[in-house]
């Protein structure tokens, strides 16, 4: 093997999902299905003109503001003023020696955030519940509620 093969750098294969990605931004789409959805644009205001290719990553304004790229790290890019390698780490796609350089998880999508999030407050108010009736907690049950704390921490991190 080469000493460039161990020298790292960009690998778009470790790119997060675009449409788990979108979302993850907060994107809301009009469609349900279809390779190219419709969103708003932030770049120009937020009107519903966006539009994305959930396969590819690659966006463009059809209100004609410029907004336009290739893949997710494009758009990474522009709206958070963040430079190809930046924006590369950010999303877990630069590697240092083939070790990822950065450990952000990737986005849930919205739907996903908020199910994990139900299923966990559930949990939480059962055992508060219990608790409250006077029920004592065994250790697995205690085990199963820091779980759920450290879950419910994840995905506000990633929605953040």
């Amino acid at each position: 093997m080469s000493n460039n093969a161990n020298r790292g750098g960009f690998d778009r294969t470790r790119l997060p999902d675009p449409l788990t990605y979108y979302e993850g931004q907060g994107l809301d789409f009009k469609e349900r299905r279809g390779k190219w959805r419709t969103s708003r644009c932030d770049f120009h205001g937020g009107s519903d003109s966006l539009r994305i290719n959930t396969t590819s990553g690659s966006f463009v304004c059809m209100a004609g503001c410029g907004a336009r790229g290739g893949d997710v790290l494009a758009f990474h890019m522009a709206t958070h003023g963040l430079d190809f390698i930046e924006a590369a780490k950010a999303l877990g796609a630069w590697t240092d020696d083939g070790r990822t350089a950065s450990t952000r998880p990737t986005p849930l999508p919205a739907r996903d955030a908020l199910a994990v999030l139900a299923a966990e407050a559930n949990l939480v108010a059962v055992a508060a519940a219990n608790v409250a009736h006077g029920v004592l907690l065994t250790r697995v049950d205690l085990d199963r509620l820091l779980t759920a704390a450290a879950r419910i921490n994840v995905v506000a991190e990633v929605i953040a």
